[in-house]
């Protein structure tokens, strides 16, 4: 007899390889189903982890991934990770048990609306159709670029389920083609540029667009430049202005304001990434490229429907080669060093604590090349988004800034260890993400092959520090008291040190030239009283919106 979980799980198996979740009486026999498949199960410690992790496993190797809990509490304690999927567009299945079909119980929720109410949308799966329910539960996702949901009702988990004969493949969708029209007159804005500008996000990631994009800012002698999420997309370093936003370089940002016509591919363009609408000149004419509709952005002069690499491709087509490429504008990057240059910092700040440009310089300096790195939320993305190199788009991920959230960092880490098992993880928390994770550095410790942990531990809420600080507020319910992460890493297993001066860096430094495995956890002591640049953007413009 083939059960209803059975047929979910055969259901699954093609199209995911990683399920991660945390058991109980809604979802238990559908995990012990996968058994029956070639999916790996990972364990995870809080249902968050669960859907945090299949989150991070999408973002580092672009293939969907499981995430399963059990009805009422387990299902809720997703949420904040699934709003963030949403958010991110991560395709993602979670699988959750729901109310019997004979009706709810007094701890049974509207589960569908719930996960409507943060974008995900629910398919619940019965006797007769299981097998069918899943796929197009697949479907969804991967077409719409999104998380859904589906419910299993209490009960139906070992039903006899009814013969489906052969299920259909997942849908998925074909690349958007552009309009002719619209490559005609993006090719013609961008062969009379005098100073045109390549911008790519992780959307242009997405779609495998960087050999050819790469080949047109060539084509046109553009200069380029990525968001946080695209890093390292172009194949020309030295004509790369790296990132733009708070994030980036001040003469790099500088340089960016002279564009004349910029092209953004698979990019969002959001405040942060515009410097709040100051990051192009005005008059600038700015070509957004993107596979679906986006909402009106008041920087955006054009916008050229269709898949990046397509549009790429036609692109590169259309425009014949200049003559002397890397004459005019390329000339401004001849030197690239003072687009490169960041504040190292002074090594130990006043108060006695670590400078953390200091601490973010060193660690460059010693981290593997090949690593995956998995940052939270929190002020001190400051450091590591700017002192850090990025091997690809997909070695890096900041989970949680999509939805606004902190304390994703552990649990993503989970999926993106599995997803690269040969690559180094580096995960990068602040104290108060940490703590409030705290139950999935277990599962970080646990899971992860080799890893480095950065807890850039200021005993505050940093973010809070900088902005209602600096307006007056009581920084009292901004302090947290200072943790031992280091003692908490070896209680589960792995290893760890305080780091309250550079020298100190000198035990990770050892253990990394060896081929020792596990997981070591850096507990950096670093100072409130150095202000990260995006930051105090943030609040100078939170300050003039509120004049």
């Amino acid at each position: 007899m083939t059960t209803v979980a059975t047929r979910i799980a055969d259901a699954l198996a093609p199209s995911i390889s990683h399920a991660f979740g945390v058991m109980g009486n809604g979802n238990a026999h559908v995990i012990d189903a996968l058994r029956g498949t070639p999916v790996t199960y990972v364990a995870v410690r809080h249902e968050t982890a669960a859907v945090a992790a299949a989150d991070g496993f999408y973002r580092a190797s672009g293939n969907l991934a499981l995430a399963t809990a059990t009805y009422g509490a387990g299902f809720t304690n997703t949420i904040t990770a699934l709003a963030e999927a949403v958010q991110a567009h991560t395709p993602l299945v979670l699988i959750v048990g729901d109310a019997p079909p004979t009706g709810a119980r007094p701890w049974d929720i509207d589960q569908c609306g719930v996960a409507a109410a943060v974008g995900a949308r629910t398919f619940t799966v019965g006797t007769a159709d299981a097998g069918r329910v899943t796929v197009a539960a697949i479907s969804h996702a991967l077409t719409h670029r999104t998380a859904v949901v589906l419910a299993v009702p209490q009960g139906l988990a070992l039903a006899p389920a009814d013969d489906e004969g052969i299920l259909p493949s997942p849908a998925v969708p074909a690349p958007v083609v552009p309009r002719p029209a619209d490559i005609e007159a993006a090719a013609m804005a961008l062969a009379r540029a005098d100073r045109p500008l390549l911008l790519a996000g992780r959307g242009a990631w997405l779609a495998d667009a960087g050999e050819p994009l790469s080949s047109l800012a060539d084509r046109i002698g553009a200069l380029t430049a990525t968001t946080a999420l695209g890093r390292n997309l172009f194949r020309r370093p030295e004509f790369d202005l790296g990132v733009v936003g708070g994030f980036g370089q001040d003469e790099a940002m500088d340089l960016v304001g002279r564009a004349d016509v910029v092209l953004v591919v698979g990019a969002g363009l959001n405040q942060f990434t515009t410097r709040f609408g100051t990051l192009f000149a005005p008059g600038t004419t700015v070509i957004r490229v993107d596979d679906r509709p986006q909402s009106d952005n008041p920087a955006v002069t054009k916008t050229l429907l269709g898949d990046v690499r397509l549009v790429a491709e036609a692109l590169l087509a259309r425009i014949p080669a200049r003559k002397g490429e890397a004459a005019g504008w390329r000339e401004a990057m001849a030197d690239p060093t003072p687009f490169r240059i960041r504040d190292a910092g002074s090594g130990l700040c006043e108060d006695g604590r670590l400078d953390p440009r200091s601490l973010a310089t060193r660690l460059q300096e010693i981290l593997p090349e090949n690593r995956v790195t998995v940052s939270d939320g929190g002020h001190f993305l400051g450091w590591s988004n700017t002192h850090w190199d990025v091997a690809a788009p997909n070695r890096t991920m900041m989970v949680g800034t999509a939805f606004q959230s902190i304390g994703l960092g552990f649990p993503s880490a989970v999926g993106a260890a599995a997803a690269m098992p040969d690559s180094t993880l580096v995960v990068t928390t602040g104290d108060g993400g940490a703590l409030m994770a705290l139950a999935d550095l277990d599962s970080v410790i646990r899971t992860a092959k080799r890893g480095i942990i950065v807890v850039w531990n200021d005993a505050a809420y940093g973010a809070e520090i900088h902005m209602y600080g600096l307006m007056g507020l009581d920084t009292g319910p901004m302090l947290i008291d200072e943790a031992n992460f280091a003692g908490l890493a070896q209680s589960l297993g792995g290893r760890g040190d305080v780091i309250r001066s550079l020298d100190d860096l000198s035990g990770v430094e050892t253990w990394l030239a060896s081929d020792a495995g596990g997981v070591y956890l850096l507990d950096c002591r670093i100072s409130t009283s150095v202000v990260a640049p995006y930051q105090r953007e943030i609040f100078e413009h939170a300050v003039a919106v509120s004049a």
